[in-house]
């Protein structure tokens, strides 16, 4: 579906990068005002994954070819040094038995004066929410093509320059010359002197740093919602400053860390997916205001985190793999943003020139991007709306790119969805959104030549659409298209009309209704549940197959495929599933 995150759940900001390795967006796909520059990602937040189009191959026994993906030297959070020598209590002298004579009076001691303290600096009120829309006719006021708007319009709480609740939090900004707060202690090896360790750390991660890294997680596990949650505290302590960059709820945060962890721990042998993921993730934290300088930092927690709560399993061996492995994810993230910094900006700011609602809870908004935003048919961003500061949402882009460069998203809105319902109800042409980076790999091979099979479920029609467009644009060189497009009522198929006329246009495209709910019979379009109803028209061998809509339609319709004589590198979907939901 085009709202690849189903966000019914509380919304989660950026994450911290997996220790090694990952899986792939969601089919398919307060508070503070204005701040700091932008603080660190917590680097393990799939937000914006790389699709899974294939069963995770088996892990390699060995992690040597590990090694040689990282081109970089890696940035190692540096162990601390060592500590001070203290010197041990003197024996305290023996109290005297009281005797029946009375004691000598002794003088009260001076009264003691606390020095002054300097009040703490106090965030100004929060402004108040903005009107649904503007009023007819208004529009933004110009800015600079990358800098923000956001900061000149009334009501908004962005994370940004001149952010007054990071200005309260902060004790210290990456980058300042002040001294920095005390980063979180951590156990440390003690076999080697600190410089040796340093040095250990920054060499590249061995098949037996896999082996601990994997032993240490299966301890963690049972306890991952209170180790993530103590390595969230231990950020907030020692950094406040990043707080701001968090939205209110961190319930869904907590949840995609330990889960991000265990993926990167199982596919660690695949160099390939692993730069390929975490490139992709270092991109997409961009729009977060990441620094190269917070990934130390947020290592040194991370550390800390699972030193506490791994138990025996915790040792000195265990926390050199795991500075090691930490050392080479943070070394692709930052040359992958640093990459993309020389190319494109962190974010996009575009307005929302047509919004049109096409059932009670679907609308498409077309975009107006401040600048030039290229992507390709099937992939799929990220929204940020002026109302929920920091929570971000996966679309998809529902046509093919347009030569007037306008933007098109199939919305609808969730239960309890926070971007979906305001993006759906409450925005109006106008209002202002931002974008992250396109990504996805659901896209078009135009050498394959092989025929086409795509299902979309819902809003997950809104890339398929796009796909379809594409075709239509290159030719489609002799191969066919077959669309089966699902929903419950007849009213949910508020794209058919659309596919129809393209179907007319084009002989070889085939659409395929197909209702799920009560009626479906006499209205001229197939009963069932979507996958099935593909099964009975297989076999599909030979097919490239896309699938989008909510994720148990594209989990379910991925085994109909295989079962049909669909080959796994042939099936293509953007699914993050629960990583992604909120």
């Amino acid at each position: 579906m085009s709202d690849r995150t189903p966000d019914a759940r509380p919304p989660a900001g950026p994450v911290l990068p997996p220790a090694a390795g990952t899986a792939a967006p969601a089919a398919g796909v307060a508070d503070g005002t204005v701040g700091l520059p932008p603080v660190p990602p917590m680097p393990l937040d799939p937000p914006d994954l790389p699709p899974v189009s294939a069963p995770e191959p088996p892990v390699p026994a060995t992690l040597a070819v590990l090694a040689a993906a990282a081109q970089v030297r890696p940035v190692v959070p540096a162990p601390p040094s060592e500590p001070p020598a203290v010197a041990a209590p003197t024996a305290s002298p023996a109290v005297a038995a009281p005797t029946a004579s009375p004691a000598a009076p002794v003088p009260p001691a001076p009264p003691v004066v606390p020095a002054a303290v300097p009040a703490a600096p106090v965030a100004p009120p929060v402004p108040g929410a903005p009107a649904p829309s503007r009023p007819e006719g208004a529009r933004p006021t110009a800015g600079p093509a990358t800098g923000p708007l956001f900061p000149d319009a009334p009501g908004l709480n962005w994370a940004g320059p001149g952010d007054s609740w990071s200005r309260a939090w902060a004790l210290q900004t990456v980058g300042d010359s002040r001294p920095a707060p005390t980063t979180a202690p951590v156990a440390t090896p003690t076999s080697m002197p600190a410089a040796d360790r340093r040095t250990a750390a920054e060499q590249p991660p061995t098949a037996r740093d896999v082996e601990l890294i994997r032993a240490s997680l299966a301890v963690v596990e049972p306890v991952a919602d209170r180790a993530t949650a103590h390595f969230y505290a231990l950020i907030f302590l020692h950094h406040p400053e990043v707080r701001a960059l968090f939205p209110a709820a961190m319930d869904v945060q907590r949840d995609r860390l330990f889960r991000a962890l265990l993926m990167a721990a199982r596919s660690a042998g695949d160099p390939d997916g692993l730069r390929a993921y975490l490139g992709a993730l270092g991109r997409g934290h961009r729009r977060y205001g990441t620094l190269t300088g917070h990934y130390g930092p947020v290592g040194e927690c991370l550390v800390a985190a699972l030193a506490r709560y791994s138990g025996s399993r915790w040792d000195g061996e265990t926390e050199l793999a795991w500075r090691r492995v930490y050392g080479l994810v943070s070394s692709i993230m930052i040359e992958a943003a640093e990459e993309a910094a020389r190319t494109s900006p962190p974010w996009w700011q575009g307005e929302v020139v047509a919004h049109e609602r096409r059932t009670p809870d679907v609308a498409v908004l077309t975009v107006r991007p401040d600048q030039a935003y290229p992507y390709r048919a099937g992939q799929y961003t990220s929204l940020e709306t002026p109302w929920w500061p920091r929570v971000w949402r996966h679309f998809s882009f529902a046509t093919a790119p347009r030569p007037d460069g306008l933007l098109t998203f199939h919305v609808k809105a969730v239960q309890a969805g926070w971007v979906s319902n305001a993006l759906v109800h409450r925005a109006a042409p106008g209002d202002v959104l931002r974008l992250g980076p396109p990504t996805g790999g659901m896209t078009l091979d135009h050498t394959s030549g092989a025929d086409l099979l795509c299902l979309g479920g819902g809003t997950g029609i809104a890339p398929i659409r796009a796909l379809v467009e594409e075709v239509a644009e290159y030719g489609a060189g002799g191969r066919s298209v077959e669309v089966f497009y699902g929903a419950r009522q007849a009213a949910e198929l508020y794209e058919l009309e659309a596919l129809a006329a393209l179907a007319a246009r084009h002989g070889w495209l085939t659409v395929r209704p197909v209702l799920s709910g009560p009626g479906a019979s006499g209205s001229g379009a197939l009963a069932g549940e979507l996958p099935e109803v593909v099964g009975r028209f297989g076999p599909w061998a030979g097919r490239d197959a896309y699938l989008s809509g909510p994720p148990a339609m594209v989990r379910r319709g991925v085994g109909v495929l295989l079962r049909a004589g669909v080959v796994p590198e042939r099936i293509r979907h953007d699914l993050v599933g629960d990583l992604a939901a909120g």
